[in-house]
């Protein structure tokens, strides 16, 4: 199988689809690798090294998307890239489709088989390929709110670890999935006074047992989502609906009560954000002010460390693109339910239950298209 690997174009994303070591793994099963040049230079890994791991370097994403039969990437096909799509092109990456419908109806207009990095799931309910960046996510977005809370960028001038005879910062994160819980562990190390607030009883009870009275756990409701937001410093969105659309729990009105120069960085934008007043922001534009109240949005946090996010993304990713090179995409998704489930799109089809209900398509199980 040809697999290509586009440089990146997103707005200030320094990651890549994949490492040399990654190359080597599927030229030594007999597969051809064709990386754009200078795609790996973000993450400091230079087209010297891709050549030394048996890639074949390729001048232009034209070039990649004409000759691959599966491209890897890290981010979505963006608008300059959908003119290279091609029929039963299968792309392996972060779709993040719920809160996308253009993207959505491209990829169904142009027959691609769409698997998604964020869907693919174990039985135990684990999603494997979107845990490494989650984990990241979830430790930038306090280190990206302890700073925005300084004076000089426009905060509160609240340190969230606080001095002794001074209170501490207090940080609201809401869920205790991985984004929460590593959110969580720079927060409570900063010395920060932490609730984490969620849905499951459970999961309340796990990150008890974790963290013991480092942190306040909540069971989530209007009541105390209002309460807690209101009296934060830093609140960290962290909620996650696999394949769907974030739900929104932080209400303009919450917005509006809490104080001036805190901050909200909202981890779950990229599946629509669970804060209403959130929008989509960028690495070199990362923050806008609602009620006095800064708003950190970035769809690619992990795009600000790329060398550790792009090993720590290959890490996951590259054994299930040699399944589908070495048995091909029918044996690969046949032999691996958890493969299955990150297949969104398939051709003409939506595949996935969760997207095609939160962008009002009809839903076609990937067996059913398969036996005919």
């Amino acid at each position: 199988m040809i697999i290509g690997v586009p440089k990146e174009i997103k707005t200030e994303e320094y990651r890549v689809g994949i490492v040399p070591a990654g190359v080597r793994l599927l030229t030594a099963s007999g597969h051809r690798v064709l990386i754009e040049k200078t795609a790996g230079e973000g993450a400091g890994i230079s087209d010297q090294e891709f050549k030394a791991a048996g890639a074949h370097l390729a001048s232009s994403a034209a070039e990649v998307y004409g000759e691959a039969e599966l491209v890897m990437k890290v981010k979505e096909p963006l608008p300059p890239e959908y003119d290279l799509l091609r029929p039963g092109l299968i792309v392996y990456t972060y779709l993040h489709l719920a809160p996308a419908p253009e993207l959505t109806a491209v990829l169904l207009e142009k027959d691609i088989i769409g698997i998604a990095y964020e869907t693919i799931q174990l039985p135990d309910g684990s999603l494997p390929l979107l845990t490494p960046m989650s984990e990241i996510a979830g430790r930038m977005a306090v280190q990206v709110g302890a700073h925005y809370l300084e004076k000089t960028q426009g905060g509160r001038g609240v340190l969230l670890g606080g001095v002794p005879g001074v209170y501490r910062g207090q940080v609201t994160i809401l869920g205790g999935g991985v984004v929460g819980i590593n959110a969580a562990k720079i927060a409570v190390g900063m010395g920060a006074m932490v609730t984490i607030i969620d849905i499951d009883q459970a999961r309340l009870m796990a990150l008890d047992d974790i963290f013991g009275s480092a942190i306040t756990t909540l069971i989530s409701n209007p009541d105390t989502i209002e309460r807690s937001v209101r009296e934060s410093h830093l609140v960290v969105g962290a909620v996650l609906v696999p394949g769907g659309r974030a739900p929104s729990l932080v209400s303009g009105e919450m917005i509006a009560q809490m104080k001036s120069g805190t901050v909200i960085v909202d981890v779950a934008v990229d599946q629509g954000g669970c804060c209403e007043t959130c929008r989509p922001t960028t690495h070199d534009q990362p923050v806008f002010t609602v009620n006095n109240v800064i708003h950190y949005c970035v769809t690619n946090m992990p795009g600000a460390v790329p060398r550790t996010a792009t090993f720590a993304l290959t890490n996951v990713t590259i054994n299930y693109a040699l399944k589908i090179a070495n048995q091909g995409f029918d044996a690969a998704i046949a032999a691996d339910p958890a493969l299955a489930k990150g297949i969104n799109i398939y051709r003409s089809h939506v595949t996935h239950e969760t997207v095609a209900r939160d962008l009002d398509y009809s839903y076609r199980p990937l067996d059913h298209i398969l036996k005919g």
